[in-house]
């Protein structure tokens, strides 16, 4: 019953910071560019707001239009909620592998694209196309990712990894350091952050995940909205989990898991930090330079694979 409960607050957690985090970046960006900034909880008003407005939605516009965000919204928060936080004691344990996580986010990738194609506006094909092309070098990349650790850990379970971490027996690998570079640019390219994307505008030219969402309002925006903060969330929680897992409780002792919950929130303020001071420190780059950024995160990550196989033969 205890992993039961754990997992129902996982959940509610996850759905409950994702905002937060979300505008921890955006504050910390503003203060950074010498500017107060919006609070952190402004992304919390802009979903109520956004909420209470009615939807309004193209003539052309299927059932499809209207599922996508829906799918994708559920999709994220099932990842995002399979990745071990503050406890390995969830109910879904045996389900949180890297394969399915993988999985998941290509579904949701899936249903954005088509819901932004299902209209058939300019900007809807090219953000989907952009996107898509992004997604082909970004999936090789955390694939070879997850090779790569499976092979330091033996296993692509969640709970195999964070466990074989904190046994203390990793020691300096340099597979670890070029697969976390890796991972930290993926997930950068996945989210639209700087300098792939910049979520923060709608120039046309430069738009990828805003050009797919530009028809949608109302309801269905805050789905699309509140999916991509999970996003978010989702990759600063896998890095913590994989490559920091320090404090996330094996047990059930009541004072693991409060200092498990601790750790995890300062981890996602550390990430949340770092991204605002990422942002501000590097410029956007052109949309077909992607390829390049994205690129080099799959040859880290095939360089990762190779040290780790070489390592193991010696």
């Amino acid at each position: 019953m205890s992993g039961v409960l754990f997992q129902i607050v996982q959940f509610a957690l996850t759905a409950a910071l994702a905002p937060l985090v979300t505008g921890l970046v955006r504050r910390v960006k503003a203060r950074l560019y010498g500017r107060i900034g919006p609070s952190p909880l402004q992304p919390y008003r802009d979903l109520w707001r956004l909420l209470r407005k009615e939807p309004a939605s193209a003539q052309t516009a299927s059932p499809l239009f209207f599922a996508s965000p829906a799918v994708a919204f559920v999709a994220l928060w099932l990842a995002s909620g399979l990745i071990p936080t503050f406890t390995t004691d969830l109910a879904l344990a045996s389900a949180a592998d890297l394969i399915a996580l993988v999985a998941l986010l290509a579904l949701a990738r899936f249903a954005t694209a088509l819901g932004g194609l299902d209209v058939g506006t300019a900007f809807g094909g090219i953000g989907a196309s952009r996107d898509m092309m992004i997604a082909a070098l970004a999936e090789p990349a955390i694939l070879m990712v997850i090779f790569t650790l499976s092979l330091i850990a033996g296993s692509t379970g969640l709970i195999r990894i964070i466990g074989f971490m904190l046994g203390g027996g990793v020691g300096l690998e340099i597979s670890l350091s070029l697969a976390l570079i890796a991972l930290l640019m993926i997930a950068i390219a996945e989210n639209g952050r700087i300098p792939i994307d910049n979520p923060a505008t709608h120039l046309e030219l430069t738009m990828v995940h805003e050009a797919m969402v530009l028809e949608y309002s109302g309801r269905h925006l805050v789905l699309v909205e509140a999916a991509q903060m999970l996003k978010l969330l989702l990759y600063l929680s896998l890095v913590g989990a994989i490559f920091a897992p320090w404090g996330i409780a094996e047990t059930d002792t009541p004072d693991g898991l409060m200092a498990g919950l601790v750790l995890y929130l300062m981890k996602l303020a550390v990430g949340a930090a770092g991204l605002g001071l990422f942002e501000v420190a590097i410029a956007k780059m052109r949309v077909f330079r992607a390829t390049e950024f994205l690129g080099g995160a799959l040859l880290l990550a095939l360089l990762a694979t190779i040290f780790r196989l070489i390592a193991e033969t010696i």
